[in-house]
């Protein structure tokens, strides 16, 4: 048996498809570390695996969720290294792909062992924020948390935010939560980054943008406001959340397709900035042809 392959890069750097490919040389079924894909409804937004594909191959982690459901990087920790536990007891590869740095690094290497409800206390925070502003927020933190504010910006609210609402749950500031030990993964793993040279992702990126577009991107994003999604978190992401505007008459079509693009770029950014923190991963450049053969052979020299 292979050890469990991570496969993770930028936004349309083309994971799915050698994942795809990877997992029918291997007979390997596929988690999908998304924090999107896990909605139903969310199809084309989401550039989810087709059907066909996921008749191909098993796919898990998806549609799992509706829009208006919680899931988080912890949850996804448990459930993913439950799926991963038994199909390797039943002797099947696994191959974990996404874009999500923060569910594949809970993935690997367990999150802060916080199991805690601590949504109440967010909701009254975010009230705070609105009436009272960042900065009291802030002074808050830095006399409770004085470690942790030194570490953030005054201004990061989601940050404070998140930081004053477990304190507010659990009586310990988070600086305390991230000292205590974490739950690694249990199983061998080799963590692979797919990367492309800038110019040619950025290329893809339009593609993409541009077939969404043509599948039927707009009518996905009707479809969920019509159903009462439109405040979700889930559709405050790239794709969807220019797309509301345009329905709601703040940006002209066109404005909107572009600052799809525009954001997926950034967004592509921010992965990559993001990836190139985790000392474990080994860069793959997706040049030529048999990436799926060059990534088993990394597989099995860890064997």
């Amino acid at each position: 048996m292979l050890p469990v392959i991570i496969l993770t890069g930028p936004t349309a750097v083309g994971k799915t498809e050698i994942a795809i490919e990877t997992a029918r040389l291997c007979n390997a079924e596929i988690i999908s570390a998304d924090s999107r894909q896990v909605y139903r409804r969310m199809d084309i937004g989401t550039a989810k695996p087709t059907l066909e594909e996921r008749r191909s191959v098993i796919h898990h982690c998806i549609d799992i969720r509706d829009p208006d459901e919680p899931y988080n990087a912890g949850m996804f920790e448990k459930q993913a290294r439950e799926i991963t536990a038994s199909l390797r007891k039943k002797g099947k590869n696994v191959i974990v792909t996404g874009g999500t740095g923060l569910y594949i690094r809970a993935y690997l290497y367990g999150l802060m062992p916080l199991e805690k409800d601590t949504s109440t206390e967010r909701e009254k925070l975010q009230k705070a924020l609105e009436t009272q502003g960042v900065e009291v927020l802030y002074r808050e933190l830095e006399l409770r948390d004085a470690e942790y504010a030194l570490k953030i910006h005054h201004t990061d609210a989601r940050r404070i935010i998140r930081a004053l609402e477990v304190i507010h749950a659990t009586g310990k500031p988070l600086s305390y939560w991230h000292r205590q030990p974490h739950a690694k993964a249990g199983f061998p793993y080799v963590f692979i980054g797919l990367e492309r040279q800038r110019d040619a992702l950025y290329e893809r990126i339009n593609q993409r943008t541009e077939y969404m577009i043509k599948a039927g991107l707009v009518d996905e994003v009707r479809m969920l406001q019509e159903a009462g999604y439109a405040e979700c978190k889930a559709l405050e992401t790239v794709g969807y959340a220019e797309i509301l505007d345009y329905l709601r008459g703040k940006v002209h079509f066109e404005e909107a397709v572009e600052r799809i693009k525009r954001n997926t770029r950034r967004y592509a950014k921010r992965q990559m900035t993001w990836f190139r923190k985790e000392q474990e991963l080994r860069w793959l450049h997706i040049s030529g042809k048999d990436i799926p053969h060059r990534i088993m052979d990394i597989a099995r020299n860890l064997v």
